[in-house]
């Protein structure tokens, strides 16, 4: 019996501009074709389209959105005696006809599924000609939106009309790309007698041990009566040897299920152990195998609790029976033409993360289903993941032709992910039951679809049937109570953005309010908030040409894609420190700001754990050099958010919180061991006096929250502008300022510095000789390889800092470029200056 045989079709392909405003330089041009890949990618390798990502060349290139693409190559082929050949594209974007020997054989619409065609009649012995011509996306897009009826939305061009990714089309953070291209594999797959279509693993543990059930879908070439045996095999931690199990299977459809006596528990980063089981599917008739697969698993159960409380609606992650608080951040994609991000930049996204001290990423529904390496990265170094289906701010048509596309891409994709450990749940959509109540929708609709029976209805069904073991909810925000009326056409129960009912977004902190009133807020969950800055200096600096270089200069301008963002970086600026008067102080301040906003809420929202049980902020990466609200920038580098993040989501953390009128300290201890440690609370002034000074023994329960008081001599300033509350707790620091910066005395902190080599770096250590803020290295400046591993650091008179900058082998960082204030930062500057 032939197994089946799949031939990659990646070789000698060449595309060429068919219909569209083509310049010149493009024009009648044949150039080769990358693939998987995408036009521009192939446009750039050539040297025919400048660096899409510089300047203002984002607008040089738009016409590339508006022309037609066609893909052609050629490739040999010989009669094997397969009864099935199969022409396969795992992903194409997006609109397209595909020719095999001159035969249309489909026509496609949706970047987020796979194709496969039965092109057995149309193979020639010899040479084979296959053509994908896609038509071009903009255009393709105000067509089908006036076929469907135009719908709200925030942006101009109708992304809600066509099944591409929503950020392809620009972003309030992204660039406009309108990609096309074959961008996921495509290949041949000869086959006879049976192949498995559909493969489900589900993993669920059992006491010391565990079951594995898989249930198949059969693609046959007969009539179902050739008989198949399905046979799974597992093998892993603890497992004395393999465990091996055979079922016939009947028709189209088979299951097997294996029990195990040892499963040893998958746990999210920070709570344990990620082992993982290999699970090999194999399909045979008469004798030999026909097909095979593997799926890896991870023993865990996973659910969220949201049973009604006295304070509402909880929003709690429950992972092996273990509440689990979330330190999560929200993804986008990590390249503006998604074809260039392979394993390895997952992985360095991912240990930026854990660094980072993330468990958590949200893939935001604006993106993209990412490749299958992301979610195995994910289930090696326990990331959870919540997934969003592809739907993002806006009202999305419910008719033919989307409706059908909607639901294949929904069935793939829950049969791709749902075997992986990482999985905390699926989501219906971003923003959008939130965006039916409050945003005019309900008026601009009349009476039209908008989405809502793919999230109450379609995907919880298809949930129910392929994946039932994973968690779902409509949309984020959500509230559990939370409903459809079909017959009224309106939303029951909470409001969909209630903070005392499941997940919350807060955006009204970086549109309107300042970012203290973060602490007016005390959500059950939050799945985003954030805060913009513009990227490291380098970055900046090579991606924009202006001279001079200003916050409202031209490049600036173009890499600045928020409504007014200028405005409100000023204006949550100010109530904090003035606007300083040059270009690299100016970035330091942006920074700085996004930082302290971020951190103050993380360590608000944390400190009232268990009520509040997990924070995603928004976002973690960029996909371009853009000032936005990432940690990590377009080209890799990491802003002081980073360092916020890290310190607010470490392990053991000391915080002073605002409660009822009064300051207190709260320690945070997420980890599997009670913490016992001394308490010591001091009120200093910034030249060094201790003017007041206790200590106490606490212990925080493992996985706990402690609040502290602190008595009023401590809490109660004599000269607020020239003091400071702090907080130490075996390493963990809290401080509490009774002034704003800009109206407080700070002043030349006399910062040292002095270097040692370390492995991977430059160790920098940093004495101050008075107090000060949130110290930092801009390390870039130094050298464009130099990262800072931490960052915004407090240190008072005397006391020494350190931090180890990673940079390139053979880089030596000296310690006066390295004290130069342009890259020695600290938020004193921002006031003595």
């Amino acid at each position: 019996m032939t197994h089946l045989s799949r031939r990659p079709l990646h070789d000698g392909w060449t595309v060429r501009a068919t219909a569209g405003p083509v310049p010149d330089v493009v024009g009648g041009l044949t150039v080769p074709a990358t693939v998987p890949g995408s036009i521009h990618v192939d446009l750039l390798a050539e040297g025919l389209i400048p660096d899409p990502f510089h300047g203002d060349n984002e607008s040089l290139l738009a016409w590339i959105g508006l022309v037609d693409w066609t893909y052609r190559t050629t490739f040999a082929w010989t009669p094997d005696g397969s009864e099935r050949h199969d022409l396969v594209f795992d992903g194409l974007d997006t609109v397209a006809a595909i020719r095999l020997n001159g035969t249309v054989i489909g026509e496609v619409a949706n970047q987020h599924r796979s194709y496969r065609y039965d092109v057995a009649a149309l193979l020639r012995d010899g040479d084979n000609d296959l053509e994908v011509a896609f038509r071009a996306p903009v255009p393709y897009a105000n067509q089908a939106s006036i076929e469907l009826g135009a719908r709200p939305r925030p942006y101009p061009l109708p992304y809600e009309a066509i099944r591409k990714s929503a950020c392809s089309f620009g972003w309030d953070w992204g660039i406009a790309t309108y990609t096309s291209g074959i961008w996921k594999p495509a290949r041949l797959e000869s086959w006879s007698t049976a192949r498995l279509a559909e493969t489900r693993v589900v993993a669920m543990p059992d006491g010391d041990g565990g079951r594995v059930s898989v249930d198949v879908r059969i693609d046959r070439t007969d009539a179902a009566d050739t008989p198949l045996e399905l046979r799974a095999v597992v093998r892993g931690p603890g497992l004395d040897g393999d465990a091996t199990v055979v079922a016939t299977a009947v028709g189209e459809n088979g299951h097997v299920e294996v029990d195990l006596p040892v499963a040893h528990r998958w746990w999210p980063v920070g709570h344990g152990g990620q082992p993982l089981y290999t699970v090999e599917v194999s399909l045979h008739a008469e004798g030999g195998t026909v097909d095979a697969t593997t799926r890896r698993v991870g023993f865990r159960t996973v659910h969220w609790n949201t049973e009604p409380d006295a304070a509402g609606t909880p929003y709690t992650l429950v992972i092996n029976d273990r509440p689990i608080f979330v330190k999560g951040v929200n993804w986008i994609p990590d390249d503006a033409l998604p074809v260039r991000v392979d394993r390895d930049r997952y992985e360095r996204r991912f240990r930026q993360a854990i660094d980072a001290n993330v468990n958590l990423i949200r893939v935001w529904g604006g993106g993209l289903y990412e490749s299958d390496d992301f979610y195995d990265l994910a289930d090696e170094l326990g990331l959870l993941v919540w997934q969003d289906f592809l739907f993002a701010c806006a009202a999305y048509p419910e008719e033919e032709p989307l409706r059908s596309e909607i639901e294949a891409e929904a069935r793939e994709n829950i049969v791709r992910l749902a075997s992986h450990a990482s999985l905390a749940q699926l989501v219906g959509n971003n923003e959008n039951l939130w965006g039916f109540e409050d945003w005019g929708w309900k008026l601009s609709l009349d009476g039209k679809s908008w989405g809502a029976t793919y999230y109450y209805e379609l995907f919880p069904a298809l949930i129910a049937e392929l994946a039932p073991h994973v968690p779902y909810a409509p949309g984020s925000p959500f509230s559990p109570e939370t409903g459809w009326d079909a017959a009224s056409g309106r939303q029951t129960g909470p409001h969909p953005n209630d903070e005392q009912h499941g997940s919350m977004h807060l955006w009204e902190q970086w549109n309107r309010r300042d970012w203290t009133t973060y602490r007016d807020h005390t959500p059950r969950f939050v799945a985003e908030f954030g805060w913009q800055a513009p990227p490291a200096w380098t970055t900046l600096v090579e991606s924009v040409d202006d001279a001079p270089l200003t916050p409202e200069s031209p490049g600036m301008i173009v890499h600045q894609k928020a409504i007014d963002g200028n405005v409100k970086l000023t204006n949550g600026l100010l109530p904090h420190f003035r606007v300083p008067a040059d270009m690299e102080t100016w970035h330091w301040a942006m920074q700085l700001n996004q930082a302290l906003a971020v951190g103050a809420a993380l360590d608000h929202f944390r400190s009232w754990a268990p009520h509040t049980m997990g924070a995603v902020v928004w976002q973690l990466n960029d996909c371009w050099p853009v000032t936005s609200w990432a940690a990590i920038d377009g080209a890799e580098r990491v802003k002081p958010l980073f360092h916020a993040l890290k310190n607010a989501f470490a392990p053991r953390v000391a915080t002073v919180q605002p409660r009822d009128g009064r300051l207190v300290a709260v320690l945070g201890n997420d980890t599997d061991e009670a913490w016992s440690v001394p308490v010591r609370t001091r009120r200093v002034s910034f030249g060094g006096e201790v003017l007041a000074d206790t200590a106490v023994d606490v212990t925080v329960e493992a996985r706990g929250t402690l609040v502290v008081s602190i008595d009023a001599e401590l809490a109660t300033a004599a000269d607020a502008a020239s003091e400071a509350l702090v907080v130490d707790a075996d390493g963990a620091r809290g401080v509490w300022y009774f002034a704003e910066p800009r109206d407080s005395t700070l002043g030349d902190p006399g910062l040292t510095v002095s270097t040692r080599a370390v492995e991977g770096g430059t160790e920098v250590s940093i004495t101050a000789a008075r107090f000060v803020r949130e110290v930092s290295l801009l390390a870039d400046k130094v050298h464009a390889s130099a990262q800072p591993a931490d960052g915004l650091l407090t240190l008072l008179p005397g006391e020494t800092g350190r931090i180890v900058v990673r940079h390139d082998a053979g880089v030596a960082l000296d310690a006066d470029a390295l004290a130069d204030p342009r890259v020695l930062r600290s938020a004193n500057q921002l006031v003595t200056g």
